[in-house]
C-alpha cells in the first residue's frame, strides 16, 4: 500500500505535459489476442494507476503489422527480444528498463542417427527447420553463414517445438531451438545431437520511448519490481521460468541489431 501511494503521489506532481496521450503497451504476437491480453492487460492497467495516465495495450495480430508499427514508432513501452530492444535503443532512442535476468542461447540440433551432420557447413543448402525470421533462432543461423548461396532451407514451423518434432519426424535435417526448450523435449528421449550453440545475450526486457521522460521510466522500473509488480506479471514471467525482473541497461543489448540487418525496414 504505500508503495502504491508514493508513487501515485509521485505521477501526480509530474509536469502535465507527461499525460498529453495514451500510451501504448505490446508485444510481439506470439499468442492469441485473448492470451495475450489476459497477460498484459493486467500490466496496462497496473501502470495506468502507477503513472496516473491511460496506458492501452496494443495486440497486432501479425509479424508484418507488430514490425511495420514499430518502425513507424507507434509504441511507448515494448516486452520483446533483444535483438528488437537493440534495434529500438539504437534507432528510435528507447530505454530498456527491465528484462529476464537468465541469458538467452540458442543451438541448431539434428538427429543422432544423422551421422553425416556433424557441423554447421553439412547443413549448406539443406532443409532446416525454424520459425521464420525475425525469430531470433532463425536470425542468428542466418548470421552463421555469410554466404546466402551456401544458407540452409529454411523450412518455417509455428514454433521451437514445433521445430524440434519436425527434425525428428525427418521433415527437416536439423533445428534451432531455444537451448533451455531443447534441454527440456530431449531431456528423457535423448534423440539429437547439438551441432552449434550460440553465444548468450541478454533476454527479453521491457523498453520505453523516449516519450516517456525519466521521471515516468524511474516509476515504471519501481512499480515492476516492486512485490505488487510481480503479482501482476507473475502470468508473462510465468512463460519464462518465473524468474523475477531485474533492471536492463543499453549498453548490453548493443550491436545485437545487426542481427537485423538483413531484414526490411530495420536498416539504422
Amino acid at each position: 500500500m504505500r508503495l502504491t501511494v508514493s508513487l501515485l503521489f509521485s505521477a501526480l506532481m509530474l509536469p502535465a505535459t507527461v499525460m498529453a496521450r495514451d500510451l501504448v503497451l505490446t508485444s510481439p504476437p506470439r499468442e492469441s489476442a485473448s492470451k495475450a491480453r489476459e497477460v498484459f492487460q493486467p500490466i496496462a492497467e497496473y501502470l495506468s494507476r502507477v503513472l496516473v495516465q491511460p496506458v492501452v495495450f496494443k495486440y497486432s495480430d501479425n509479424w508484418l503489422s507488430y514490425q511495420s508499427e514499430m518502425q513507424k514508432d507507434l509504441y511507448d513501452i515494448v516486452f520483446d527480444g533483444p535483438h528488437f530492444v537493440s534495434w529500438r535503443s539504437a534507432k528510435l532512442h528507447h530505454v530498456p528498463m527491465v528484462k529476464l535476468p537468465s541469458q538467452l542461447s540458442f543451438v541448431i540440433v539434428a538427429r543422432k542417427d544423422s551421422q553425416n551432420l556433424n557441423s554447421l557447413n553439412d547443413l549448406n543448402g539443406r532443409p532446416l527447420c525454424t520459425p521464420a525470421p525475425p525469430n531470433l533462432g532463425a536470425l542468428i543461423v542466418l548470421h552463421e553463414f555469410t554466404n546466402p548461396v551456401r544458407q540452409p532451407q529454411l523450412k518455417n514451423t509455428a514454433g521451437f517445438p514445433q521445430a524440434y518434432e519436425g527434425m525428428i519426424a525427418k521433415k527437416c535435417l536439423a533445428a534451432v531451438l531455444q537451448i533451455k526448450i531443447f534441454e527440456k523435449l530431449d531431456k528423457d528421449k535423448q534423440l539429437a545431437k547439438i551441432l552449434f550453440q550460440s553465444k548468450g545475450m541478454p533476454n527479453q526486457a521491457f523498453t520505453a520511448s523516449p516519450r516517456i521522460n525519466d521521471a515516468l521510466r524511474k516509476r515504471i522500473i519501481e512499480a515492476l519490481l516492486s512485490e505488487q509488480g510481480k503479482q501482476v506479471t507473475k502470468k508473462l514471467r510465468d512463460e519464462y521460468n518465473g524468474q523475477d525482473f531485474v533492471p536492463a541497461t543499453a549498453e548490453e543489448y548493443q550491436d545485437i541489431h545487426l542481427l537485423l540487418k538483413d531484414i526490411w525496414g530495420f536498416e539504422i
